[in-house]
């Protein structure tokens, strides 16, 4: 019988095991379900076996499907690491990376992201311009970073934007909040209490800009350098905040304080890794893309790729 076993399928399986379920893995590939479903299919009648259960959530592998993991987890890697020691050999192993953000929840994502590149490419010289910047794309242009975080595409940039993730970003609120009752706020909902933030111009915020500013709102602020110290604030009846839902959902977990969403169709904030063009062919620069991708899609909620 002639094998039909093949690299995209071990790491089908892989995609499988991180994302949960067939349409996420299927949007981690950039596959659509039916592709991805009909790819599994086949394996597992050239193979005579199920390699998951189909109604298991999250999904659950027979010992077929785990015996195919365990040789993806030895071969996969061994693989990956060929193709960047190949590049190595072709383009010399020196580098650098240097990022730069303009949001305050990016750590949340950015250093285990970090952690998994720089195993990856161990000489290259990972590091976060310190501080938190108004104007990260600046710093490119100035040659003082490499990567900067951004939330929006300027198209009078000369820098190319390489998609990162969206995510859902909802007002947190005390339990014993009047608005506490609400399915969801509206923009004139803020403008009844205290907006707490980071220490940000308005034009920064997603709920400023998309919700607040169109509608013509405006809301006291208060601002606070610490994710803790807003949510304690929130807690204590002294105002509204806004974050991601994964920036805020060790909080929602314990019941600390109450998530709603904002506006009926929800209120989405983007995040993008901006470069100057001459930067985005480095093949490091492009594994640090694809692996903040992969790793925020699988670990964060309330997260979508771009």
């Amino acid at each position: 019988m002639q094998a039909i076993l093949e690299i995209r399928h071990l790491k089908t399986l892989v995609a499988l095991r991180e994302a949960g379920s067939l349409l996420r893995a299927a949007t981690l590939l950039n596959l659509t379900q039916s592709a991805l479903s009909h790819q599994l299919r086949q394996l597992e009648d050239h193979h005579g076996s199920a390699l998951f259960e189909r109604k298991s959530q999250p999904v659950r592998f027979t010992p077929a499907g785990d015996r195919l993991l365990k040789l993806a987890d030895i071969v996969l890697p061994h693989i990956d690491g060929a193709a960047r020691d190949l590049v190595r050999m072709a383009q010399g192993t020196a580098g650098q990376l240097r990022i730069a953000v303009e949001c305050h929840t990016c750590f949340d994502w950015l250093m285990p992201a970090m952690d998994v590149f720089r195993s990856r490419w161990p000489e290259v010289e990972l590091d976060i311009v310190s501080g938190f910047h108004a104007d990260p794309v600046g710093l490119l242009y100035g040659h003082r970073a490499d990567i900067a975080i951004v939330a929006e595409i300027d198209p009078d940039e000369t820098v190319d934007y390489h998609p990162l993730f969206s995510f859902e970003i909802v007002a947190l609120l005390a339990h014993d909040h009047p608005l506490a009752g609400r399915d969801y706020l509206v923009a004139a909902d803020f403008a009844t209490d205290t907006l707490i933030t980071y220490p940000v111009p308005d034009d920064m915020l997603d709920v400023v800009r998309q919700v607040m500013k169109p509608a013509g709102v405006q809301a006291e602020r208060r601002t606070t350098e610490l994710t803790v110290a807003m949510l304690q604030l929130v807690a204590s009846r002294r105002g509204i905040a806004t974050l991601p839902v994964w920036a805020a959902q060790n909080y929602l977990k314990r019941d600390y304080v109450l998530a709603r969403p904002i506006t009926s169709q929800g209120l989405t904030g983007r995040l993008y890794a901006a470069c100057l063009p001459e930067l985005s062919a480095r093949p490091y620069l492009a594994d640090f893309v694809r692996t903040t991708r992969e790793s925020c899609y699988v670990s964060l909620e309330g997260v979508a790729l771009l």
